[in-house]
This record gives C-alpha cells, sequence and structure tokens, in this order.
C-alpha cells in the first residue's frame, strides 16, 4: 500500500503444484492432487503467470536483496525452460543496485549435468531430500512403480558436487532414520555433505489432527 512501509516475507512457490515423480509414504502433499484439485488436470505455472508474479514479488519487497523459494511436488518436472524464465523475469524487474537468490527443494532424480550448469551459474541453492544410507532411505521414498530411489538421488548428488552446486541435505526424520542417528549423520559426512538440516515429520492422530 502507498506510503506504507514494507517488510520481507517468504513465500514457498509451487510451480508443478503437488505433481511428483517420487511416492513417498509420508509425504503430506501428494493426496492434494485429488482432495484440492479434483478437477484440474494441469497444475503447470503458465508464462504469464510466472511473470506477473516475480513482477508482484519483486514489488512487494523491501530489499534490497530479494530470495524467491522453489518447491513441489518436483519443481524439476517444470523443465530447465521454466527456470531460465525465472532468471529472466527477475533480471528484468529486479530494481537497480538490487541483488536476487533462489532457493530450490528437489529429489534429486532428475539432475542432469545441464541443470547444474544452470544452478550453479545462477547460484541456485539446493534442498536435496535424503533421509539417510539406501537401507534407510528407501523404506519410505520410493518412485510410482514403489522402486527405490536412494541410487538417483545419489546420482544427482554426485552431479552437483562435480559441478559446484550449492546444497545442503534435508532429511526427513522418521521412525526408522529416527533409530539410528548416529548411522545417518555418519553417512551424511562420509557422502561429503556439510551442511544438514533434519526436519520431525508430523504424523497424523485422527482425521484433521496431527502430532
Amino acid at each position: 500500500m502507498t506510503g506504507q512501509r514494507k517488510y520481507p516475507f517468504h513465500v514457498m512457490t509451487k510451480p508443478i503444484g503437488p505433481i511428483c515423480n517420487l511416492d513417498c509414504a509420508y509425504c503430506f502433499y501428494l493426496e492434494k492432487e485429488h482432495t484440492l484439485y479434483p478437477d484440474v488436470r494441469n497444475f503447470r505455472m503458465k508464462e504469464d503467470t510466472l511473470e506477473e508474479y516475480v513482477k508482484q514479488f519483486m514489488k512487494s519487497q523491501p530489499g534490497p536483496h530479494v530470495e524467491m523459494a522453489w518447491q513441489g511436488g518436483e519443481p524439476t518436472l517444470m523443465g530447465l525452460p521454466f527456470f531460465q524464465k525465472v532468471r529472466e523475469f527477475q533480471e528484468k524487474y529486479l530494481p537497480r543496485g538490487w541483488t536476487c537468490s533462489n532457493t530450490l527443494q528437489t529429489n534429486g532424480t532428475l539432475l542432469t549435468k545441464e541443470w547444474c550448469d544452470f544452478l550453479r551459474k545462477n547460484h541456485f541453492l539446493i534442498g536435496l531430500s535424503m533421509d539417510g544410507p539406501a537401507e534407510v532411505h528407501d523404506v519410505y521414498r520410493y518412485d510410482k512403480g514403489k522402486r527405490p530411489s536412494h541410487a538417483k538421488v545419489m546420482r544427482g548428488l554426485r552431479l552437483m558436487q562435480e559441478h559446484k552446486v550449492d546444497y545442503n541435505i534435508l532429511c526427513v526424520v522418521n521412525d526408522v532414520n529416527g533409530r539410528k542417528p548416529l548411522e545417518c549423520y555418519r553417512f551424511f559426512r562420509e557422502i561429503g555433505t556439510e551442511f544438514i538440516q533434519f526436519i520431525p515429520i508430523v504424523e497424523r492422530t485422527g482425521e484433521g489432527c496431527a502430532s
């Protein structure tokens, strides 16, 4: 509003909605595809919507630094050209003298050399979802065919390390890895991770309730 002081705030953008290539057992968001959007077939954010969103977000921030966060579902399902447009619109609407950074949360299974080149050059900070070594991670984190995902996540991790992409590990603490804290921590350190976020899972206790 004109004349009022602006305060920074955080928005978690989900350009692909709840759509994901994995089918993690504890995911709270996958079911939203059916419960919140039963009649919608295409969750992809359109280019004109993206441009307007970036424009309005820039105007809403007090500056001189703006941070935009991208999540899903699995945001890399939008494809690399979508995020190239993200950067194009950010550069178009970012006020002179300001800076902009991006964070992106991903399961890492769709990362390629081209993705990693883009992420490094554009200084994206990646949150990579991984719950520990394979025997722990694969208990709950599998694809639509119930196949384990750990090997594909590790491939994505190695690509990011090879291309010097900034990343941290996002580890959901559940009833499996919660019983093996040292094993999981040592695994993350052994694979070269410097920053780890441990996120406790919220379990439902009844209809509409959580603990």
